[in-house]
């Protein structure tokens, strides 16, 4: 992977990310490595890109030991890390360590409580909390993130209450949108969810325009990539709606983004200098 790592930062693309999965989808028989030392790996063979987690999940993970991977990821990449965090899935992840998977109304508590005290920890030395899912007794942090007062929060949110949480400790915000078979209705469901997170922003009294809004184009029914045209045309949606970013996918050879990878070299290096200019 380090030449893929590698070619995106020559590219000049803006971030790049990896899953935060122990399997996904159909892909769990195949391949797959922890989400951490996979960006450890790609802040070596970098110097530029920022490097993300797209998202991290509180179905496997505690705050306490994440935070000190984080901490650690952070003065390796040099101030580099952008962490995307979710409510975690309910998929493979939900299910491999033996737990009944969380309802909805329990995802979202976890999912505050995991953001709410991953902020203290990595803001302040020693931390002592107290939740439903997660506790900490003289949690230390020392020495910190190279990025101050901690790494940038990326947070997923789709319903109101995630919302208030990246109204709360966001510096982005990325949604995927809601899912439906066809593209129209999912480009009206963005729509309104960037209309629900510039309310949840006002109503926290914040300036939307302190808050870089990311959405992941390929939860869409049509992967991005399908040609260098159909991905100018998702920009510029995207844009028109008040997204700064977009996320797409390097194409696979099959199965989930199956793609082919001449699409992507199109996209680097015929459009993207145009829409930077």
């Amino acid at each position: 992977m380090s030449e893929r790592w590698r070619q995106v930062e020559a590219w000049g693309f803006d971030h790049a990310w990896t899953y935060d999965h122990l399997g996904w989808r159909d892909l769990v028989d195949g391949p797959w490595f922890d989400a951490v030392p996979t960006l450890t790996a790609a802040a070596t063979v970098t110097s530029r890109i920022p490097l993300g987690t797209l998202v991290a999940s509180p179905n496997f993970r505690h705050p306490v030991h994440f935070a000190r991977e984080i901490t650690a990821l952070d003065d390796i990449s040099a101030g580099r890390v952008l962490l995307g965090v979710g409510a975690g899935g309910l998929g493979f992840d939900a299910a491999v360590l033996g737990a009944d998977p969380l309802p909805p109304r329990a995802r979202a508590d976890r999912y505050a409580e995991f953001v709410e005290l991953l902020d203290l920890l990595l803001r302040q030395d020693q931390v002592t909390w107290q939740g439903r899912y997660y506790q900490a007794v003289d949690a230390r942090s020392t020495p910190g993130c190279r990025q101050q007062p901690r790494v940038p929060f990326v947070l997923a949110a789709n319903g109101p209450r995630s919302l208030a949480l990246v109204a709360r400790f966001g510096a982005g915000w990325v949604t995927t949108g809601t899912a439906f078979d066809d593209l129209d209705s999912w480009w009206a469901s963005v729509a309104g969810l960037a209309d629900r997170c510039a309310a949840a922003m006002d109503e926290a009294g914040r300036d939307p325009a302190g808050l870089r809004r990311y959405l992941s184009l390929d939860s869409a029914p049509v992967f991005s990539l399908t040609s260098a045209g159909f991905f100018v045309e998702a920009v510029e949606r995207a844009a028109g709606l008040g997204f700064t970013d977009v996320i797409t996918h390097w194409p696979r050879r099959s199965s989930w983004y199956a793609g082919d990878e001449r699409v992507l070299a199109e996209v680097a290096t015929e459009v993207l200098p145009t829409l930077r200019g």
